[in-house]
């Protein structure tokens, strides 16, 4: 039976927000239950005043109101309190690479943080399920647990009921997959990218355009003949990560001609 094997504490993580732009849209709660090597479990759930109207839309999934998070801090009043709970963990989610992380990541650099995701290793539950299955959340928790997911899209029901999902894909494919967590990381990696709403892609090491009259060039190349595609970039509505990661190979090029 293949059985999660941690060196370090793996963060659950699940968000419920204004809406899906990871560029534009805001947290609203956020639930992270912190599983620790010893098999001990911490909770922290926090709502937030996402500093914008939430739209009805977004209300009617996950029932929180803009006068359910009137009183709530904003996301720089508990930035580091979230990051310091985060220190050291790696970190899980259902469809969690491609939204629950970038949006976070956005909320960090907004706040004025860093958010390290190099030394982290990342493990999409909902990508496991995928690749197996192909369902939804609470399809996946009754196909995994049999059990009815009760306040599906309440933030702390939806983590915990993830963390009980990748439980049940360790011991129903316990021949496929290994239960610690660089395997489990590795499964669920997708192609190589550099920033979060991936943008920017590697291939072969190279970084390279992947949207827009420029995808498929590298991204060095067209800076260095269209420098102005890089000032467009950073004026355009692009999430903060990608103009991050951008002005990094940016300013890699500036101090390679100095």
């Amino acid at each position: 039976m293949s059985v999660l094997q941690l060196t370090r504490p793996l963060a659950v993580i699940d968000l419920e927000t204004t809406g899906t732009n990871v560029a534009t849209d805001r947290i609203i709660e956020i639930a992270i239950i912190k599983v620790m090597p010893d098999r001990t479990v911490q909770n922290k759930v926090k709502r937030i005043h996402p500093g914008m109207p939430i739209p009805p839309a977004s209300s009617a999934i996950h029932g929180i109101s803009d006068d359910d998070v009137k009183d709530a801090p904003q996301f720089k009043q508990v930035a580091n309190e979230l990051r310091q709970f985060l220190d050291h963990c790696d970190i899980a989610g259902y469809n969690s690479n491609r939204f629950d992380i970038p949006v976070l990541v956005e909320e960090f650099l907004r706040a004025g943080m860093t958010f390290d995701v190099d030394s982290r290793r990342f493990i999409d539950v909902q990508k496991i399920f995928h690749l197996m299955e192909k369902r939804t959340l609470s399809a996946a928790y009754k196909f995994y647990c049999d059990k009815d997911l009760m306040n599906a899209h309440s933030a702390e029901a939806d983590a915990l009921a993830t963390f009980e999902i990748l439980e049940a894909q360790l011991q129903r494919y316990e021949t496929q997959l290994k239960g610690d967590v660089d395997a489990l990381a590795l499964f669920t990696k997708e192609e190589d990218y550099v920033d979060f709403a991936r943008r920017i892609v590697m291939q072969n090491g190279v970084e390279m355009f992947n949207f827009g009259k420029y995808k498929g060039r590298p991204v060095r190349e067209v800076l260095k003949t269209e420098p102005q595609y890089y000032d467009w970039m950073m004026k355009a509505d692009f999430p903060l990560n990608t103009k991050q990661k951008l002005t990094e190979i940016y300013h890699s090029m500036v101090l390679k001609k100095s």
